[in-house]
């Protein structure tokens, strides 16, 4: 499983997306690779669904609009919307006429990658390509019902080669094999009988070449790239591990420093209690030393203030009160 892989189910648990959109999103993918026929048809049949149907479409449509740098999510959501338009539900071509407009200006779509590649000319032209077949509806018609026959005879060949090969040896049993798989009754309707048709068996064709060549050739890069990203899972959450342990324990010596400076009340307290007798005489109030003489003196006779020893005329030094 490659990291895209591993990011987009990340996203899929994440966002809480359905069946329907899973597929849409597995569909339309930044993967350097074209949607499976097999993960295309699936979504087809889904879209008879009510339900699933506005889910597979607001998809469809949200990738339509995603950014140039993502060409590659705009591109391949143009060819399931093809796909679809030609094997899903009617109500596909209905909702892609009604907005139209949306795939017109994809016709303008501009992205010059890295290597200075114009990566938007295959969207434009697909753009193009769509826009032609809705407003054709004739052609639409006709390409859907060869579109239609070519997938019942691409189901028929998938399911002719997936059962057993002893199955139909007796009672007759092998006859109705090569009929029911579309090769021996009439040849001709085994050949494409449009050039949209052919080139829809192409890409299916090769979709289906390509699927199985891949999964093959990927299975040990899956294999090593999920090790790896296991071990840098593994890795971070041991990191955060260790951060929390060091958070719990700055935290522990700063509560236990906190208590050892803050005094206990109930001490104090009780100190304070101890200090008093209750039963005791109170504490006379501190007596201050007189380093000299009061700076002023009230004379009892004549009610008059001097300043030191002097005392006013006609007063003497008994009329100082004592």
């Amino acid at each position: 499983m490659s990291t895209s892989s591993l990011r987009r189910q990340v996203k899929n648990i994440v966002h809480n997306y359905s069946e329907a959109e899973i597929k849409v999103r597995e569909a339309t993918s930044n993967d350097p690779w074209g949607p499976s026929s097999s993960l295309m048809s699936e979504i087809a049949d889904l879209t008879y669904n009510v339900v699933a149907f506005s889910e597979i479409m607001s998809m469809v449509w949200k990738r339509l609009n995603d950014h140039g740098k993502n060409w590659r999510h705009v591109y391949k959501a143009m060819t399931l919307m093809e796909y679809l338009i030609k094997t899903g539900s009617e109500r596909v071509a209905q909702q892609c006429r009604e907005n139209i407009y949306a795939v017109q200006t994809l016709k303008d779509f501009q992205y010059i990658d890295r290597d200075g590649k114009d990566q938007g000319v295959n969207v434009r032209e697909k753009a193009k390509q769509l826009v032609t077949l809705l407003k054709d509806e004739e052609r639409l018609r006709v390409e859907r019902i060869h579109a239609l026959k070519t997938k019942e005879k691409m189901a028929q060949t998938t399911s002719a080669s997936s059962a057993p090969s002893g199955a139909g040896l007796g009672g007759g049993g092998l006859g109705s094999h090569t009929q029911g798989s579309g090769s021996g009754g009439d040849p001709e309707q085994a050949w494409p009988q449009s050039s949209g048709e052919e080139d829809l068996q192409l890409q299916l064709a090769l979709a289906m070449s390509k699927e199985e060549a891949e999964q093959s050739s990927m299975a040990p890069l899956e294999d090593a790239e999920l090790r790896w990203a296991l071990s840098i899972s593994k890795e971070e959450h041991q990191k955060v591990k260790r951060l929390r342990r060091g958070d719990d324990l700055r935290l522990q010596m700063a509560i236990e420093e906190s208590k050892r400076e803050k005094p206990k009340p109930e001490e104090s307290s009780l100190m304070e209690l101890s200090a008093v007798d209750p039963w005791g005489a109170p504490a006379a109030p501190p007596t201050v030393a007189s380093a000299g003489p009061s700076p002023t003196h009230k004379h009892r006779r004549c009610r008059r203030w001097t300043l030191g020893p002097l005392r006013p005329l006609g007063c003497d030094i008994s009329c100082l009160a004592r």
